[in-house]
């Protein structure tokens, strides 16, 4: 039996502290009984928990110790693997850097990785240098203009789940939708706008040393209504305040039958992707479709939470590969390349 940290919180803000909840909380769920569990929480104060499980009382309860007393802790407790659960950048790169420094496997991508994929606008450079078809763009700084002609997307250079981004129709809308890229990175990427036909993501997995390409997971899209997918088409607050997943109703995304003849030019994108990436265990990457069928590198979402709603998860149950049995294999080749 594995002894398996799941890192959990946000070094940034309640946001992605509260979406890493969500998401860890079911993870845990589904892979208890397997494994022993421990738990970690980072708080955006910095501060560390590590309590008996992931409801608020539990969390309230523990104690919080900085960081100093957290390394501590961790060099000691005799951990197998490491879940990271915390989607925030720093989460994505720092704290997964903390445990190679300690010497500690974890599942996913390295810090590296994680920052390329965050990076829209060197991922595309990267899978673009390798042959995958991107849409024309541009990295663009307060006080600079675009070549890029309408219509088109302006989103941050480096956000997730779609904050910050805008479609322009109008030149009278450009100056708004840069502000608005620019409240949340410094930067901002402009791109080209690819006539829709359909929007899809794909899984990638390493079993093994094969790359195995998922079922596709395609988004509701219209030309005139939904010609891009927004913030609100993936995340929103219930009346309580909790967040809940918009993109799970089945509504807004299915699975697309592997037979269906845009799935072999999408997975051939994807792996290439994946290598030029550098990916290891799995990773997920968006495309835009053009009306001929062609797809075109959108961004790269590099991570899993083994959780029943994470899209890698969905995928590959699709595929006849349950959540659990996707985590084992993934705890048991990590042991197995720790030792040797």
């Amino acid at each position: 039996m594995a002894r398996v940290l799941h890192l959990v919180g946000s070094a940034v803000d309640e946001f992605f502290a509260d979406l890493s909840r969500l998401y860890a909380a079911d993870c845990l769920e589904v892979t208890s009984g397997g494994h022993e569990a421990l738990v970690a929480v980072v708080a955006p104060d910095g501060t560390w928990r590590f309590p008996a499980d992931l409801s608020p009382s539990a969390i309230a309860a523990a104690r919080a110790v900085p960081l100093a007393d957290a390394v501590a802790f961790l060099s000691r407790a005799g951990i197998d693997v490491v879940v990271p659960q915390m989607f925030c950048l720093p989460g994505m790169t720092r704290y997964r850097g903390l445990f190679d420094l300690l010497g500690i496997p974890y599942l996913g991508n390295p810090p590296d990785v994680m920052a390329l994929g965050a990076d829209k606008a060197r991922a595309r450079a990267v899978v673009a240098a390798a042959g995958v078809a991107v849409p024309a763009g541009e990295v663009l700084r307060p006080g600079e203009e675009t070549s890029i002609g309408l219509p088109l997307v302006v989103k941050p250079v480096d956000a997730d789940n779609s904050v910050g981004l805008t479609f322009v129709r109008d030149p009278a809308e450009l100056g708004q939708a840069l502000e608005e890229a620019f409240a949340h990175s410094p930067a901002a990427l402009v791109e080209e706008f690819v006539p829709l036909g359909r929007e899809v993501r794909c899984g990638v997995l390493d079993r093994g040393g094969e790359l195995v390409c998922l079922p596709l997971e395609e988004y509701a899209m219209d030309p005139a209504d939904k010609p891009v997918r927004l913030a609100a088409d993936k995340l929103a607050r219930d009346d309580g305040g909790d967040l809940r997943l918009v993109a799970k109703d089945p509504t807004h995304a299915w699975i697309v039958d592997p037979t269906d003849p845009v799935t072999e030019a999408v997975w051939a994108a994807a792996r290439a992707c994946y290598r030029a990436l550098g990916c290891r265990h799995y990773g997920l990457l968006d495309f835009r479709i053009d009306p001929q069928g062609e797809p075109f590198f959108l961004e790269a979402g590099l991570y899993c939470s083994f959780a029943r709603t994470s899209v890698v998860a969905t995928m590959a149950a699709a595929a006849g590969i349950g959540v659990r049995e996707l985590f084992d294999g993934f705890v048991a080749d990590t042991r197995a390349d720790t030792l040797g």
